[in-house]
């Protein structure tokens, strides 16, 4: 795995959480959950009190994400952590993927004839959705059916999704990336939240949810955006993977507006 680099200034020795996440294909919330739990933490804060990791900190995450991927657990991992140079660590990874490699040979013969009888039918495992979603799409599945598994918007999600093939949860993926990118857009291009820009965003975004999800009135849409502000792993999947402090706070707000305008016309 190659070391991250930041181009725009080769000075710098600090890289916000939203790079690190794009650049070692992790998740933000995952990023969260090894600081909560002391894995990987963060050494400096910005002046705006957001997390900065310096390049030991990337050095010890480039590992834990090598042995992650070799599905080591987290506890396995913190004790491996704990002793042994960057060497130490190179050499057992490597010796940890020799020795799956003739396992891993015979696995893609068994897949490839797998694949080619069921190819045109042929549903996505969650391990390869969160593949396509950057791992985010399943990380709080199990919280998510915990919290809202008995509602009827749940049951719906669900059956619809038994549906869906590689190329729906593609167009899923780009269209969720083209709605949440414009969101961003607007909201640092100084957009208020009250501009008929802005609702016409989250109104697409809200449309979104009801075309592959399940229906999603403007007050359950409102209820969503309250989310967005009061869970810090919602806000941060905003505002820092982004790098728009606000962001979320601007994507309730308009939200709220874009609900008001629908009730007060309907």
């Amino acid at each position: 795995m190659g070391a991250v680099t930041r181009e725009q200034d080769q000075t710098m020795s600090t890289w916000t959480v939203g790079e690190v996440a794009r650049e070692l294909g992790v998740t933000v919330r995952t990023l969260h959950h090894y600081d909560e739990i002391g894995l990987v933490v963060p050494t400096e804060r910005s002046a705006a009190g957001y997390r900065l990791y310096t390049e030991p900190d990337l050095e010890r995450l480039q590992h834990v994400v090598v042995y992650r991927r070799l599905e080591l657990p987290l506890e396995q991992i913190r004790d491996l952590l704990q002793g042994g140079d960057a060497q130490t660590h190179l050499r057992r990874q490597r010796e940890a993927v020799l020795a799956r490699l003739d396992e891993l040979a015979g696995l893609v013969t068994a897949i490839d004839n797998a694949l080619e009888k069921t190819m045109s039918d042929q549903r996505l495992t969650h391990e390869e959705l969160k593949e396509l979603f950057g791992g985010e799409f399943y990380d709080h599945r199990d919280e998510a059916e915990q919290r809202w598994g008995d509602t009827d918007a749940w049951r719906e999600s669900q059956e619809r999704q038994k549906g869906y093939g590689r190329a729906e949860w593609t167009q899923i993926k780009a269209e969720t990336d083209q709605l949440q990118g414009e969101l961003a857009r607007l909201f640092k291009a100084g957009v208020p939240a009250t501009d008929p820009a802005a609702t016409a965003a989250v109104e697409a975004h809200r449309q979104h949810i009801t075309r592959w999800f399940y229906d999603c009135p403007p007050e359950m849409h409102r209820n969503l955006g309250e989310l967005y502000v009061s869970d810090p792993r919602f806000t941060a999947s905003y505002d820092e993977e982004y790098a728009a402090p606000g962001l979320a706070q601007w994507v309730r707000d308009a939200i709220g507006t874009n609900a008001d305008r629908q009730d007060a016309a309907g």
